[in-house]
């Protein structure tokens, strides 16, 4: 096993222990409701893009979706995705889906592991765009450059709070093994929105509490309804 495995792994290994699949499916439970979704028509064909464990789609099989599918690079977390709705291992830059054919994309913190910004984030929303159905959603919720973020890394800094609060423990390692990537996201705010609104024109935006909540439709004549 080569360094990137290891990092990848010590990485999925923090990823697992911060959070319960319950706790992680009640949370993106709430992101999607204040996101709009029981506004969106149960029968849209939605795709959860990075989607590790999956829990994103289980969260919307809750909310009364049945045509879900998952995409992650990550054999080993979409093992632990649901069996009953598709599951691809695949790069998000070149989505394993043919155009027009999702009604919504979601996307839960995972464009802020892209390598090379703005360019592999063009190429995301390029392929969402081309797989995405006129008038259909890109959601997005990802780390964001807020005066709660600085304090939630101050607090990730010191080594007692860590040994006191398992969940910082593994927030501070899922942050060591994506610094680089995890750090360029931050420093670039209005990049990612340019490049967002450029490609989407946005729906919603919140940000606060160190996220970036957002959905963006696509342009042409909408084939789904709010």
């Amino acid at each position: 096993m080569n360094a990137a495995d290891n990092t990848a792994e010590a990485w999925e290994a923090a990823y697992l222990r911060f959070e319960t699949p319950e706790q992680e499916i009640a949370k993106f439970t709430r992101r999607l409701v204040r996101l709009g979704a029981r506004e969106w028509p149960r029968d849209a064909a939605v795709a959860e893009l990075f989607c590790g464990r999956g829990n994103g789609v289980r969260a919307l099989a809750r909310l009364g979706f049945h045509r879900l599918e998952g995409v992650d690079v990550s054999q080993r977390l979409l093992a632990l995705c649901p069996p009953e709705h598709g599951r691809h291992c695949a790069d998000c830059r070149a989505l394993p889906f043919a155009s027009a054919s999702q009604d919504i994309l979601m996307v839960q913190g995972g464009l802020h592991h892209l390598a090379v910004l703005p360019d592999d984030l063009e190429r995301v929303l390029k392929e969402a765009a081309r797989v995405l159905r006129p008038g259909g959603r890109l959601v997005v919720v990802e780390p964001w450059p807020t005066p709660f973020l600085s304090v939630v890394h101050a607090a990730c800094r010191q080594p007692w709070l860590r040994r006191i609060f398992h969940k910082l423990d593994a927030l501070a390692e899922m942050i060591e093994g994506e610094r680089h990537t995890y750090e360029q996201w931050l420093r670039q705010p209005e990049v990612v929105l340019r490049c967002l609104e450029a490609n989407f024109e946005t729906e919603r935006k919140f940000t606060g509490w160190g996220k970036l909540m957002w959905v963006g439709r696509r342009g042409g004549a909408e084939v789904i309804s709010n």
